[in-house]
């Protein structure tokens, strides 16, 4: 469950400060339009799905050498007072990565949250997008389906729904990446 914090309102170089302090360790947090907010722990079906999709996206961008995939501990600053922890996401390589610091200051090519009940799910795909983030993948576990989310016109975004029989695409992020969606549930 998502708790927020909301003493203060901090950018994303105070909450820094803040998260790498001793009594925060092991806390997953994420900063909210300056309002720090405590992830808690992911169910254990979650975590499987989250491993699953970074298996999938690996055996695809590794070969490729196409970029570099991320794990939930990975943070992205997506404004001076947004910064997120997707449960995976990939960068491109042709971006120049560069992997010095504690957290990516660009928001990713390809974000994947995998959908928590109480999360608003859709005001941080807004986020990614606005951010410059070219896909979101959206998966809910209960019901088996993935919704992707693509930026549109007036900086707006296209939702398209995949269910447990179809296939997710790459897009032009990942070309070539398929992915069928019964194979990311146990």
């Amino acid at each position: 469950m998502a708790l927020r914090e909301a003493e203060k309102r901090y950018t994303v170089d105070e909450f820094w400060t803040v998260i790498t302090a001793p009594e925060h360790e092991g806390r997953r947090l994420e900063l909210d339009n300056g309002v720090i907010v405590d992830m808690g722990a992911s169910s254990k079906l979650n975590t499987v799905i989250a491993g699953r999709v970074i298996h999938f996206l690996n055996s695809h961008v590794i070969p490729a050498d196409l970029g570099v995939v991320t794990s939930p501990d990975a943070g992205f600053r997506l404004g001076t007072r947004t910064y997120l922890q997707p449960d995976a996401a990939f960068i491109s390589g042709e971006r120049g990565l560069d992997l010095d610091g504690t957290y990516f200051t660009t928001a990713p090519d390809l974000a994947v949250e995998v959908a928590s009940d109480d999360e608003d799910v859709f005001k941080k795909a807004k986020e990614y997008i606005h951010a410059g983030t070219r896909i979101v993948w959206v998966i809910y576990p209960p019901e088996q389906v993935v919704n992707v989310f693509t930026p549109a016109a007036g900086g707006e975004y296209r939702v398209q729904e995949f269910t447990i029989s179809d296939v997710l695409p790459g897009g032009d992020v990942l070309p070539g990446f398929a992915l069928a969606i019964r194979d990311l549930f146990p």
